[in-house]
Formats: structure tokens, C-alpha cells, sequence
């Protein structure tokens, strides 16, 4: 099985631990911006990262291709069948994939990845992020931690990976959160950073981060 993207990219990420998780073994070949090998660019027509490509399938957003993976490999769901714990997933993937993302790529991009792509940064605008946006976001996951240790079922699903992935990126350039004023959601962003899965993640990834942040 092979996942078409770039590593650093949460979603990428996001379906790179999944996998993990889940005991599925793959491959991560190098994709975006329109370049990649045949499976990417047959199986995201739109240019979206990251594609899979298992076999013939071919399947792009992380979203469809994490549903794949649990409905492929059974055991421990990483999204929770019981409907309540289901729901309440669906909604933190939404969260993390559009409102945690949107506020931390404003942050991410123009303080990492602008100028190895050689485009002008708008800092104001991240930092506008950091100030404004970013401590909605950690209000409210402060809020919805009280008392537990994972956003759903007391245990790691697809809630905390996919609102943990954009975080981790915003954390590559930013203090922000902090652990005085946050104190329930920074150790649970550290308790997702900690397991092996995200773990081997970020490592593998760092290579390519850490040039962003010279």
C-alpha cells in the first residue's frame, strides 16, 4: 500500500499514523504541487494530497482513505462504532481538517513553507492567527477536556489524531500554547505526540521540517 504526499502536510500525517495504528503497512512516495509518481496522479485528479494507492485502488483525501483503512483492517476502530462516539469523531476530524487547519496553515505557511516555495510571507497574518484564532480553538478543546484524557471514548482515535496533526505543525513555529493557560490541552497534545505512531511520524518528517525553519 502506498501513500502519495508530503509528510509534513497534517493530512498526510493523519493517514501515515492511522496506518500505523491500525498495523498497516506502507510505503510514503513524494507528492504535490502537481508532481508525483502515475498512482498519485491518477488517484487525485484535483492535485489533493494524500492520495493511496493499494493495488488497483486508487483513493484521495484523508478522510475517504482513513475510513478505508478501518473498515479494511477490523479490530479496534479507530473510529468508534457506537453512534455517539461515532458522531462525536466525525465532528473532531471535521474540526481538526477545516478550523484547527485553516487557523494553523495561516501560522505554518507563511512562517515555514513560503520561502522554500520562494513566495513573500504574510506575517501579519500568522501572527493574527496565533493571536486571535488559535486561542479559540485551545479555549475550547481546554473546555471539552476536562475529566479525560482523549477527546472520545477514553481512548486514542481518530478525534486526537486529527485535531492533534494540524497542531503539531503550528507548534514547528509557535509557542503559543501554553501549558499555564492550557494546561489540559497541552498534555494532551504532548500524550498524542508520545505515542510510538506519531512519534515515528515526526521523526520521519523532521528532515524535511527542519530546513523550513532555518
Amino acid at each position: 500500500m502506498i501513500i502519495h504526499g508530503a509528510r509534513p502536510s497534517p493530512f498526510v500525517r493523519k493517514v501515515i499514523v492511522f496506518a500505523a495504528e491500525k498495523g498497516i503497512e506502507v510505503t510514503v512516495e513524494p507528492a504535490g504541487f502537481g508532481r508525483g509518481a502515475e498512482g498519485y496522479l491518477k488517484g487525485s485528479p484535483f492535485g489533493k494530497i494524500p492520495a493511496l494507492e493499494d493495488g488497483d485502488f486508487l483513493l484521495c483525501d484523508s478522510t475517504a482513505i482513513v475510513t478505508y483503512m478501518d473498515a479494511l483492517q477490523p479490530g479496534e476502530e479507530m473510529i468508534p462504532a457506537a453512534p455517539k462516539e461515532r458522531a462525536r469523531t466525525i465532528w473532531y476530524e471535521e474540526f481538526g481538517d477545516t478550523i484547527v487547519q485553516a487557523a494553523g496553515q495561516k501560522i505554518f505557511f507563511n512562517r515555514a513553507v513560503a520561502k522554500r516555495l520562494k513566495r513573500e510571507p504574510d506575517l501579519a497574518a500568522a501572527d493574527l492567527a496565533e493571536a486571535q484564532e488559535m486561542p479559540k480553538i485551545h479555549d475550547y478543546l481546554e473546555s471539552v477536556l476536562v475529566d479525560r484524557d482523549w477527546l472520545v471514548a477514553d481512548r486514542f482515535t481518530l478525534a486526537d489524531l486529527a485535531v492533534a496533526c494540524p497542531l503539531i505543525n503550528v507548534g514547528y513555529v509557535s509557542a503559543g500554547l501554553s501549558a499555564d493557560r492550557w494546561p489540559r490541552t497541552a498534555s494532551w497534545l504532548e500524550r498524542v505526540k508520545a505515542r510510538p505512531s506519531v512519534a515515528a511520524a515526526m521523526a520521519a518528517e523532521w528532515p524535511m521540517v527542519e530546513p523550513m525553519l532555518a
